[in-house]
């Protein structure tokens, strides 16, 4: 898929991954805007950023959320409100990604929570 501007958008190919690691492992993370370039990619320096912040990092943790992370994910949610706290939240989560901590909560807290809510209206 491809725009106007002939920057490729969508899902990205396993030779794209390979590329994007090949090039922040060898110059490192940071200077984005000279990342597509360097690596040969037809994608804009936010989805490089994106992609490698949010999937290809290394240390990135998959899986499910062990009690303890989803302990902290409470109380700091609960302290900190609803507004730009997810890479605050993942600052202190060791491999979680802020893309995957407002996954997380949008997709288990807030619909068990809505599911309270339905459940008590009939009930």
């Amino acid at each position: 898929m491809e725009s106007s501007l002939g920057v490729r958008k969508g899902a990205w190919s396993e030779e794209e991954d390979l590329l994007l690691r090949k090039c922040v492992n060898k110059y490192g993370e940071g200077n984005w805007h000279q990342v597509p370039a360097r690596a040969g990619l037809n994608r804009c320096r936010k989805s490089c950023r994106l992609r490698w912040l949010n999937y290809l990092k290394p240390n990135i943790k998959r899986g499910e959320f062990e009690e303890d992370e989803i302990d902290l994910i409470l109380r700091l949610h609960k302290l900190l409100g609803n507004r730009q706290v997810w890479s605050l939240i993942a600052a202190r989560l060791p491999g979680r990604t802020a893309n995957d901590l407002k996954n997380f909560w949008n997709t288990h807290v807030v619909k068990k929570d809505l599911t309270k809510q339905t459940n008590h209206m009939l009930f």
